[in-house]
């Protein structure tokens, strides 16, 4: 399967560097009122292929705030649609593009006002999968098949540069310490369970993902490896549109979705609504050795489990237009996941490798699970006359509780099954989480000459959590009594405030901009019952620079730099440790001190006639890198947790593309090869590692006859070595197809993902004294069926992609 997919990637890259960009044209204008001849900004312009009689979208966007557009175009004879609430649409017919004219200016045009309701209008074209920019990728994610059904997680584990684990952990380019947000903002769904929560998230609220790989001064400074923002749907056409959703799958996954949106005069109303309940089965086993000078101790251990889990999520909000150019939008989005864990862990022990078995436990863990949250958010926008000029401003509150109520049971038996005396306990857990965080945050750009501008802005950050955790186990007498250490409440107090500034300018095909943000950081933690206070404060300048240079309007190049930041929070400073299994322990660690990258990136974007190629060479040089340290004691118990290792210098290079061999046919493929040295030899002399590993994902797109695709999806994500040991190979195939039906108002899509349930996390790691070897797979194959149906609404839009874009 290695050489397939490689085989197959590099036959991709050299039939699309083949590929020439001479066919290659475009169109522009600028749209105004009729009678006021003021500018347009924000008026949909899309391109069909004039000799197609189903009407084919093949490029589209928006116009600019002064009213203008630029969008470009293969060889070909194109109409012209106008759209604008309020206007008249209108159509511009027969646009040849050809050798002897590759750029048509249609000059300005006119809109007449409508006075009469406009007719609906279904548009059947479907967005480009990806648009590039050399700092940010934006991936419309309703053209990928294999997302309906699905979860946010879904959607990243689908998406180039990005690995999900099987526990759901998203690494970006390798790296785990990725910063994720949802609508610009960090969110409620990643707060304890970090990237995992966002399973409770359906793909249907979903319209685009943004990857920022190397992000400028304007971004926070958290996240080693970039950036990953999840936007969600809201749309804002004229008058009512909708879509609904239905699904059903195997395991259980059930669920539907509404987007529904209205439009009147100076006011756009949006709602999101999903349900959603699946059951996700998992199974692994882990086999572990332990040594000391006189004695070794073997076991082997088998877990099975399922998680039911019932969500729910809504999410409405209002646009108040008081101009074109003066927007306030206000939005509250509510989430409850309500989940019943059930878990059974058995373990067999033994004095010796092959030998007898000496006695087993069964563990059976029952969890309830409550997790309500809610945010709230304000914004507001002022565009000014000059094109570019901007004002913003936005409030967001986030306010999480978790409550988890767990039963643990464990008997232990000798060989022949007869109980060990002693050998049962009752144990139970109750785990009381709270997250409320105020966002301030204000942003202005002010254009500079004819091609320079001036951005700055502030942020603040105001953070408190709570965690209520008690461990009760029956004593003799039949009482429920909390165990030594294992009762306390921890205080979480994080505040963080930012100011920045960026300025950057054009000259001739050279755009430069160069930029420093200034972040203080005031953290504490607080252990109450023990009073164990641990607070720390820092203060940090965070630069970044980059560079762009247009060799054409299809080819362009850019090199960028900045410094990142990685601060250790909850989850890695909690000291509670899990429960659930009785002799694997993951706690954080209070003492940890923030890592700190360097991180240097060249890139490369080529259009052509049948695709496009991005590529790119990176570098990140990381100081007091954080990474889970397993310890196991004589008795095999295992306790990890996070500590800080002297650093990791890592460089690869990455290659994105989508080809069109033909017309009914596209290819996307990405491939992302890196080395990595990990010192951890602060820790001990062997936790050092030199890695090579490569993944690669190559998707495989089919438009058949009468409104049928298949989608083939392929996944590999090499062997790598981390401080203690070797994450092994991932292998995993997904197969999807959909049908236009309804007269193309609804699409029938079916999915199957991990065909041969291969997405398994398997492991080696050792140490003194230890060897422990892992096979887990958290969710088997999943077979989902979905049917969305669209009122007043197009299949999907297409916006502009711009160049060198910052």
């Amino acid at each position: 399967m290695k050489n397939i997919y490689l085989t197959g990637l590099l036959l991709l890259i050299s039939a699309s560097l083949a590929a020439q960009s001479d066919n290659f044209g475009g169109i522009r204008g600028k749209v105004i009122d009729s009678q006021g001849k003021n500018p347009l900004g924000f008026a949909t312009v899309s391109v069909f292929d004039a000799e197609s009689a189903e009407k084919t979208l093949i490029n589209g966007g928006i116009t600019a705030e002064d009213g203008s557009f630029s969008l470009s175009l293969p060889q070909g004879v194109y109409s012209v649609l106008v759209e604008f609430m309020g206007y008249q649409a209108f159509e511009i017919g027969a646009l040849g593009i050809n050798r002897d004219q590759r750029n048509v200016d249609l000059g300005t045009l006119e809109m007449e006002a409508d006075t009469e309701n406009l007719d609906e209008v279904v548009v059947q074209g479907e967005k480009t999968l990806m648009e590039l920019s050399l700092d940010k990728r934006i991936f419309n994610v309703g053209k990928d098949l294999a997302n309906a059904g699905g979860t946010a997680s879904d959607i990243l584990m689908n998406l180039p540069s990005i690995t999900v684990d099987p526990e759901g952990g998203v690494s970006l380019r390798g790296s785990s310490n990725v910063r994720i947000l949802v609508d610009g903002k960090p969110s409620g769904l990643v707060s304890f369970k970090g990237s995992s929560g966002l399973q409770q998230l359906p793909a249907s609220m979903i319209e685009t993902v943004e990857v920022i790989t190397n992000p400028s001064a304007r971004y926070e400074a958290e996240g080693m490896a970039g950036v990953i923002n999840i936007v969600l749907k809201k749309e804002n056409n004229q008058g009512f549109n909708a879509s609904l959703e239905g699904i059903t799958g195997n395991p259980h996954n059930f669920g539907m979705a509404a987007n529904l949106n209205y439009r009147h005069k100076r006011i756009n109303w949006f709602v999101n609504y999903g349900v959603a309940y699946r059951r996700v089965p998992r199974e692994g086993t882990i086999r572990q050795e332990v040594s000391n000078a006189d004695t070794s101790f073997y076991s082997y251990q088998t877990t099975r489990g399922t998680v039911n889990g019932l969500n729910n999520n809504i999410r409405a909000g209002m646009d108040y237009f008081f101009s074109e150019k003066s927007i306030l939008t206000g939005s509250y989005l509510w989430r409850r996941s309500d989940a019943r864990r059930l878990t059974n862990i058995r373990y067999d022990d033994y004095t010796r490798e092959g030998g007898a078995l000496d006695s087993y436990t069964l563990r059976t863990q029952d969890e309830d699970e409550k997790e309500p949250n809610s945010e709230f958010n304000l914004t507001y926008k002022r565009s000014f006359e000059q094109n570019g000029h901007v004002l913003s401003a936005a409030i967001t509150y986030l306010d999480y509780w978790e409550n988890s109520d767990q039963v643990y049971t464990q008997d232990a038996f000798f060989p022949d099954g007869t109980a060990i005396p002693g050998g049962s306990l009752l144990q139970t857990s109750v785990n009381d989480e709270f997250d409320r965080q105020w966002l301030l945050q204000m942003d202005y750009t002010k254009p500079l000459g004819n091609e320079g501008s001036f951005e700055t802005g502030i942020r603040s950050s105001i953070r408190n959590m709570e965690n209520d955790f008690i461990v009760s186990e029956r004593t003799e007498s039949g009482a429920m009594e909390p165990l030594p250490g294992l009762e306390d409440i921890f205080l979480y107090d994080e505040n963080i405030h930012a100011a920045y500034a960026i300025l950057g300018n054009k000259s001739n095909k050279l755009s430069y901009q160069g930029g420093l943000r200034l972040e203080y950081t005031d953290v504490s933690t607080t252990l109450v019952r023990s009073n164990e206070v641990n607070p720390r404060d820092y203060l940090n300048l965070f630069p970044s620079a980059h560079f762009t240079y247009n060799i054409s309007p299809d080819d362009a190049m850019q090199l960028s730099y900045s410094r990142r930041i990685r601060r250790p929070v909850y989850n890695d400073l909690s000291p509670f440790m899990t429960f659930s299994d009785a002799r694997n322990f993951f706690a954080g660690n209070p003492d940890l001190n923030p890592e700190y990258t360097d991180a240097f990136e060249f890139g490369h974007i080529k259009y052509m006639d049948h695709g496009s190629l991005f590529s790119t060479v990176y570098y990140r040089n990381t100081k007091d890198k954080i990474e889970r340290i397993r310890r196991v004691d004589e008795e095999g118990n295992s306790t990890t947790f996070p500590e800080n290792l002297v650093g990791e210098q890592s460089m690869g290079v990455e290659f994105t593309t989508d080809y069109y061999p033909v017309d009914w046919w596209k290819l996307d493929a990405n491939f992302n090869f890196f080395y990595a040295r990990v010192d951890g030899s602060n820790i001990l002399d062997t936790y050092t590692a030199d890695t090579y590993s490569w993944f690669t994902r190559l998707t495989s797109r089919f438009t058949l006859a009468n409104g049928l695709d298949l989608q083939l999806r392929g996944n590999y994500e090499g062997r790598r070595r981390v401080a203690q040991g070797v994450q092994k190979a991932i292998t995993y195939l997904d197969i999807s197809a959909s049908k236009d039906i309804m007269k193309g108002r609804g699409t029938l899509i079916l999915n199957v993902m991990d065909v041969f349930n291969s997405r398994r996390n398997r492991y080696l790691f050792e140490g003194p004294g230890f060897l422990t070897v892992g096979d887990i797979l958290p969710r088997k194959r999943q077979i989902n069926l979905t049917l969305n149906y669209r009122i007043k609404q197009s299949k999907s839009q297409s916006k502009p992609t711009i160049l060198g874009e910052n």
